[in-house]
Order: C-alpha cells, then sequence, then structure tokens
C-alpha cells in the first residue's frame, strides 16, 4: 500500500499508505505562497490555537441539521443577535438573519430579497415586473455582476471618475428608476479600501423619493468594513441607524478573524425579507426553516466565529483593527515618500490601501506588473490590476494588512519594495541609455 505518483487523469486503482500519502501532498502545498505574506487577501491568515482547535472538532458537524446539533444552531443565531445588536438593528433580540459560506453567498440572499420586495409591491400596485435593475458603482465586488447574471437583473455601474474611486450621490439621479429594486453601497471597496458615504447615499434617495415617488431600498455591502467601522469608527453612520437600509452583508473571514471561509446576511426586520424565500425542511430528523444557496456545511466556522465574538469582545476588536490601521498608515506613509509611487488611498478607513507609479516611472518603462512580480520573488503577494471602467487606464497595487502582518513585516515589506523599485528603475535606465545612443548614431 506504499504510495505512488500516478497521471493526473487517472483515478487511482489501489490502497495507500496515509502517512505516504499525507507527505506527497504536503510537499506539493509547499510551492503555495506564504498566507502570511499574501497582501492581495482580505481572508483571515492567523487565527489563535483555541480557535483552529474548536474548528478542527466540529468540521464534522452539518450546519444545517439543527436538530441534530442544536448547540451549534444556537450559536449561529446567538452570532446572528450579536451582529444585529452590533449595527443597530430595530429589535436585535428578534434578529433576521443566517450565516453563509461568505459575502458572495450571503450579497445574493440579499439581492433576491430586494428583487423579491420589488416585485411583490410592483404586483400589488398592478405593474409588471420586467427588467429589474440594481445600482452600484463599477467598483461593486464581482459577486454582484454574478448576481444580476444569475437573477436576470440588470446591473448599473456607476463609472469611476478622477479623484472619484466610488459611489457617489450625486450619480444616483441618472441611474434610479421605477425598475431599481435597490442601490449597494460598499462599506470598505476591494479595490483600495475606501468606504462608501453611505448616510450621503441614503440622503440622496430620500430626495429622489420626494420627488419620483421611488422608494429604493440600500444593501450595504459591508464585507470587509461592516466587521471594522463599528469598533475603529463608532460615530459613522452607515447601518441599521438608517431606516433606507434594508440589509447587510459581512465576512467573518476577512476582519472577523475566522478563517475562510464564513460570511453573514442580516435584514433590518422580518418585513424585509421576504417569507416566500425561507423554506421549511424536515427531512434531517427535525424541523427548520433554511434560506441559504447552499445545504450542508461543516459548523466548524460558525464555532470558530462564536469564538471569536467571546475572546475579543469590543475592546478586543478594537485593539486588533486599530492595530492593523496603524501599520497600514505608516507603511502607505512609507511608500508615499519613495520616488516612484503615489497613493490612491492611505489606510486611513479599512487597514488597506492602494498605490501606483507615478507617471515619471511609466516614463522610464516600469509598470505595476512589474512590480509585483518583483514582489513575488521575495514571497510577497501583492496585486497588480487596472481600475474599473472609467479609471480604466490607471493600474494600482493594493496592500492589505491584517491581523498578523505586524510592523516588522511592515519594514520588510517596505524594505523590499524600494530595493525592487530601485532594481527595476535602474534596469529601465540601462536599458534606456544603449538606446539613445544608437538611435544618436543612426542619425544623419
Amino acid at each position: 500500500m506504499s504510495y505512488a505518483s500516478v497521471p493526473d487523469t487517472s483515478f487511482p486503482h489501489d490502497e495507500s499508505e496515509p502517512r505516504a500519502v499525507y507527505d506527497a501532498i504536503r510537499d506539493e502545498l509547499l510551492l503555495d505562497g506564504r498566507s502570511r505574506l499574501n497582501l492581495a487577501t482580505f481572508g483571515t491568515t492567523w487565527m489563535e490555537d483555541e480557535a483552529r482547535l474548536l474548528m478542527s472538532e466540529t468540521a464534522d458537524k452539518n450546519l444545517v441539521d439543527t436538530d441534530e446539533y442544536p448547540q451549534v444552531a444556537d450559536m449561529e443565531a446567538r452570532c446572528v443577535r450579536m451582529l444585529a445588536d452590533l449595527w443597530h438593528a430595530p429589535d436585535p433580540a428578534r434578529a433576521t438573519g443566517c450565516s453563509t459560506t461568505g459575502s458572495s453567498e450571503a450579497a445574493m440572499l440579499a439581492g433576491l430579497a430586494l428583487k423579491r420586495r420589488w416585485e411583490q409591491r410592483r404586483r400589488a400596485a398592478g405593474r409588471d415586473t420586467a427588467r429589474p435593475n440594481i445600482v452600484a458603482g463599477a467598483n461593486v465586488q464581482v459577486c454582484w455582476k454574478k448576481f444580476c447574471s444569475y437573477f436576470d437583473v440588470e446591473a448599473r455601474l456607476v463609472p469611476l471618475a478622477p479623484g472619484r474611486l466610488h459611489l457617489t450621490p450625486d450619480q444616483l439621479g441618472q441611474y434610479c428608476d421605477e425598475r431599481t429594486i435597490g442601490v449597494v453601497g460598499i462599506l470598505g471597496s476591494t479595490f483600495d479600501g475606501s468606504y462608501e458615504p453611505i448616510a450621503d447615499l441614503c440622503l440622496a434617495l430620500d430626495g429622489i423619493e420626494h420627488v419620483t415617488g421611488h422608494d429604493i431600498p440600500v444593501h450595504v455591502d459591508g464585507a470587509s468594513g461592516a466587521l471594522v467601522a463599528p469598533f475603529i469608527d463608532p460615530d459613522l453612520l452607515w447601518d441599521f441607524q438608517l431606516a433606507r437600509v434594508a440589509s447587510i452583508n459581512t465576512s467573518g473571514h476577512k476582519y472577523g478573524q475566522v478563517f475562510p471561509g464564513l460570511g453573514w446576511a442580516l435584514w433590518r426586520d422580518a418585513d424585509a425579507l421576504p417569507a416566500d424565500l425561507v423554506h421549511h425542511v424536515d427531512y434531517l430528523g427535525g424541523e427548520m426553516n433554511t434560506f441559504s444557496l447552499t445545504f450542508t456545511r461543516p459548523a466548524s466556522h460558525v464555532a470558530a466565529q462564536y469564538y471569536t465574538f467571546h475572546r475579543y469582545g469590543r475592546e478586543g476588536l478594537r485593539r486588533l483593527h486599530l492595530a492593523s490601521r496603524r501599520t497600514a498608515r505608516s507603511l502607505a506613509a512609507g511608500i508615499a515618500e519613495l520616488d516612484l509611487f503615489e497613493l490612491l488611498t492611505d489606510g486611513g478607513q479599512l487597514p488597506a490601501f492602494a498605490f501606483r507609479l507615478t507617471d515619471a516611472a511609466h516614463a522610464l518603462g516600469l509598470h505595476e506588473r512589474g512590480i509585483a512580480l518583483a514582489m513575488r520573488a521575495r514571497g510577497w503577494q501583492v496585486p497588480a490590476y487596472p481600475l474599473p471602467t472609467g479609471l480604466s487606464g490607471t493600474w494600482a497595487l493594493r496592500v492589505v494588512v491584517r491581523t498578523g502582518f505586524t510592523p516588522r513585516l511592515a519594514e520588510l515589506f517596505l524594505d523590499d519594495l524600494r530595493h525592487a523599485a530601485g532594481t527595476l528603475a535602474g534596469a529601465a535606465v540601462l536599458t534606456a541609455a544603449p538606446l539613445q545612443e544608437a538611435e544618436a548614431a543612426v542619425t544623419p
């Protein structure tokens, strides 16, 4: 039963020794990047040993089987109530929400609720339900494009512009109409870490309703920021305190300190979630209600989330996120001092920021992709990408600071970035000089 490699297209014929298979797979995984140096992801890459142990001990429990595993089911409900309290829901004790496999599923559930509520209002008024649309900035996460594609909703994505990296209230009047099922406001843009002005978006929609009669709800995509802002920006108005906010999603596996993948979807109250979207299940031995795009899931992520909420509390998460923001702002300031780079954001909202090469650096022949490749040679994963529609000619690099990315790692990153940029710039100058000499030699 020793382990022997087989072609990837063939299913193994024989058994193998457990340890031999483990060692072979573990060796192959050594070729992956080191997660702690992955500055591209918002996902949690560090957890305490106790949380890891709880995940291991509950991985065999099926979260949806509430009859067999009532304690885990109750922990999920407690987490929903805690989030409802954190986000100022009108009645946290009767919170309406659920866990999901991540913010993509949570966003789709919220989008489905927006669509169904719009359809119900239209039918009650004797109107058709064709051609629904949803409005968001072009910087919206790809899950919203998936939602529109999968569920037949028009995506009205507002282009970016110089000096405007996300959705602003002055744009809404051009895009919203009677067929708009909702506006998505992003609390923590994937592209640059900035918060969209949720309160101002709601105020603009109040004005639109006053003029047109169109009552358009807001969904807050707080995949990253909804578990950051309550702790380090407590005075920011963005959640259920705003009457127009109908639903919020977040990722427990981002700044909620849980390994991927865990999301949460919450609604203002039961009226915001149409009852016909919730399905009754009785074939697992008990009776339960479910609203999800998936079914069977391990209970491990909910157990870990329940642990992190109780382990850290408000003060602990405030401490962790403030430390991340300080590191992000300090690193951004250090990058801004390098002649070849300029900041797009500075880490002052999410502990994440975007930057780009200066025009002078581009004139030397440098490109953000080259910087990303040079940093990868040192183990750092830094994404290089074009900005969304409206600024697609602008490329950016992004750094996400999470728990576990220490000030010392930030110093090492800055040293490596300085070295990589300097090496590439020097090579560009050396390449350009012989070319200029050659051109002069052939010029009559």
